[in-house]
């Protein structure tokens, strides 16, 4: 097991931990974890871990390894620690948490186009959902504002968490038609957005998020595409770009 100090904390950018295995391609199992793996549209977390003296090395990509815990990439032809060896793991922090900010706003972006999600994905420069959509918006320039609207309003983004059971009884919870949430282990984490007085949004969710909506910054819709017949695409981006 793996605990996963990102769930709790996605603002940790730093950790040690005990290395639990290597695979036979160099892939680093740790106890513990502050690299969220690729999952969920979010891409993996990159960094560094460093032990003992003097000896380091660069982290390119996190993913899941077989038993579904985060496992840390190193670069190619590196030295790595032993297993059992105490490192200290360090985030790529301003790559981490650009994906933080447009994970929530692609939160956000579900509320804004009420349609059943199909796919999406999380990088640094940009963020896209696919919609369950027949036909294009008619008003772009009106999503953008709404969207940038919301994020303005400085919600809060907080976590809770439901069992399989209580997610069973409520599906309308699940925006995802090709990603479901993961179920199996008797609890389900649900990522809130929204205050005391108002719930703007509610849904299943492993992902790295902030704190307050605010955060996010100002963004810009991309191009709208159709991707397949009933499809469409919508890219956003950071504004300060």
């Amino acid at each position: 097991m793996t605990e996963l100090l990102f769930r709790d904390d996605a603002y940790l950018k730093s950790a040690t931990a005990s290395v639990v295995s290597i695979s036979e391609n160099g892939g680093i199992v740790f106890d513990k974890s502050v690299f969220y793996p690729t999952s969920g549209g979010q891409s993996g977390d990159t960094g560094e871990i460093s032990w003992s003296t003097k000896n380091f090395c660069g982290i390119v990509n996190t993913i899941k390894s077989n038993d579904g815990f985060p496992m840390l990439i190193a670069c190619q032809d590196s030295k790595l620690p032993k297993v059992g060896t105490v490192c200290n793991q360090i985030l790529n922090w301003e790559r981490r948490y650009r994906h933080m900010r447009m994970h929530t706003a692609l939160h956000l972006l579900s509320v804004v186009i009420p349609l059943p999600v199909t796919g999406g994905q999380i990088t640094s420069e940009k963020g896209r959902l696919d919609f369950d959509m027949p036909d294009a918006p008619e008003n772009k320039e009106k999503l953008e504002h709404q969207l940038n609207d919301l994020i303005s309003q400085n919600y809060e983004v907080t976590t809770t968490w439901i069992s399989d059971e209580e997610l069973l009884s409520n599906p309308t919870l699940v925006k995802t038609m090709s990603v479901k949430p993961p179920t199996g282990t008797g609890r389900v984490r649900l990522v809130k957005i929204g205050d005391e007085n108002r719930t703007i949004d509610l849904q299943p969710c492993g992902g790295t998020h902030v704190r307050k909506t605010s955060e996010i910054g100002p963004l810009i819709f991309g191009k709208i595409e159709k991707k397949g017949r009933q499809n469409r695409r919508v890219s956003i981006r950071f504004a300060d770009e």
